[in-house]
């Protein structure tokens, strides 16, 4: 078989249909409603008298997932429909996938009863993926990125019941198992897929006016819906009420210090787009781990700071060191994005905890959780990237990297129009290598 089989004329739709039917014969084995009995295996146990309490902070986070992140990656010039397109498919099977790996820790009398609660995580885990993808974006295929579904949300599952459970660490917005976990993941995977043919950059690796304009869609709706996404599974009442607060301030400044050392650091104190859909969300993101605790306004706002002034630096200076130096080709920049943000996330959330902000809490048990979402992403990143690496799942040769056509059926008037909508064409590479 050639390195490069491209065609998923039959490997597509037989992965996906094989997936899907044994998905549905384990839900018919082990899924069942809510009835609203539950035995105390909830994390939270308050929203089980109210079956639709939580509904609108999930619809908060399904349009995180559905639009935020899907319109978020629409930056590349080509790849407008993947970055939609295989979001929708990917948080579609992921979820369904999360719900069965979560559930499999809180099965009550063998079954997992489905709440909103449990969508809400169902939907958490396929962060996780969508994260990782913005890492490899425009350099794998459907197929591969289906294999990755399964395997990071089987071992996020693991990792987040062991951070929850075993040790008890608070991580209520999930800085540390969803968003650190999620770059650190892709990371591992991107630098095993690896390709020096794209050391020096591709042409469709960049954006243009428009592609720029549809991924500030996904930027201002991850923005907006971001204290639901940190508050949805806290204790209902101050607590909950705490991590909304906190959230939302946190995301206020950070946009302040973004824009500030954006303007800092570019030509001419010009602001740079790349920054702007980026690392204004980064507040959302360090902030999550210690949402609920009371860390004060001001706290909530400082962490906020220093998110948007590292992710911002992170995009200037760092993205382009790991590719060139250690070969980790991050299209998204989801480590400045998720990961920098995630694990100051963490490290605040240790200081909270050791300053008391967290009752019952332990900052050793907060260390260790950070420890482990990062032991279990970089490993099963690693693992999870040797298995997508084998040439069976179709990988893009690297002229058709960033390329909508290679995998879709593209209307050719867009083809022939390509950047005739831009009057300046932002050749910024997101990687910049």
């Amino acid at each position: 078989m050639p390195a490069y089989a491209t065609n998923m004329r039959l490997k597509f739709p037989i992965l996906a249909l094989i997936l899907e039917i044994i998905t549905i014969i384990l839900y018919a084995v082990f899924v069942t409603y809510d009835d609203g009995k539950g035995h105390g295996h909830e994390h939270n146990t308050n929203h089980t008298a109210k079956p639709m309490e939580l509904y609108p902070m999930f619809q908060d986070v399904h349009v995180m997932i559905f639009i935020g992140f899907g319109f978020l990656m629409t930056f590349l010039k080509k790849y407008g429909f993947s970055s939609v397109g295989i979001n929708l498919l990917l948080a579609a099977f992921g979820l369904q996938w999360g719900l069965l790996m979560q559930g499999v820790w809180h099965m009550d009398h063998g079954k997992i009863k489905v709440d909103v609660f449990k969508m809400i995580n169902a939907d958490f885990s396929t962060a996780t993926v969508l994260i990782s993808f913005g890492a490899v974006l425009g350099k794998t295929s459907p197929v591969q990125l289906l294999i990755m579904t399964i395997l990071e949300i089987t071992i996020f599952s693991i990792n987040e019941h062991l951070v929850a459970n075993t040790l008890g660490a608070s991580d209520v917005g999930a800085s540390m198992i969803i968003h650190a976990f999620g770059a650190y993941f892709g990371l591992a995977v991107a630098r095993v897929l690896y390709r020096p043919g794209l050391r020096n950059g591709h042409e469709n690796d960049g954006s243009v006016y428009h592609s720029d304009m549809f991924a500030m869609i996904g930027t201002v709706f991850l923005w907006m819906f971001w204290p639901s996404f940190n508050s949805a599974i806290a204790e209902s009442g101050p607590e909950q009420l705490t991590a909304v607060i906190n959230t939302y301030l946190s995301l206020a400044a950070c946009v302040l210090s973004a824009y500030a050392i954006s303007s800092l650091v570019e030509h001419k104190g010009k602001l740079d787009m790349v920054h702007i859909q980026n690392a204004t969300l980064a507040g959302g993101v360090a902030v999550g781990t210690c949402a609920d605790m009371n860390i004060q306004p001001f706290g909530a706002m400082l962490i906020g700071v220093v998110a948007g002034i590292i992710s911002t630096l992170g995009f200037k200076y760092l993205t382009p060191v790991l590719a060139s130096n250690l070969g980790i080709q991050d299209t998204c920049g989801v480590h400045n994005l998720h990961g920098m943000p995630g694990i100051l996330g963490g490290l605040a959330g240790i200081v909270a905890v050791a300053l008391g902000k967290k009752d019952g809490g332990f900052a050793t048990m907060q260390a260790a959780a950070l420890a482990s979402s990062l032991g279990f992403a970089l490993i099963g990143g690693a693992i999870t990237g040797l298995i997508m690496k084998l040439p069976v799942w179709g990988q893009p040769p690297d002229q058709n990297c960033f390329d909508d056509s290679i995998y879709w059926e593209v209307p050719e008037a867009d083809e022939e129009s390509d950047g005739s909508l831009a009057p300046a064409d932002h050749s910024k590479n997101k990687t910049e290598a």
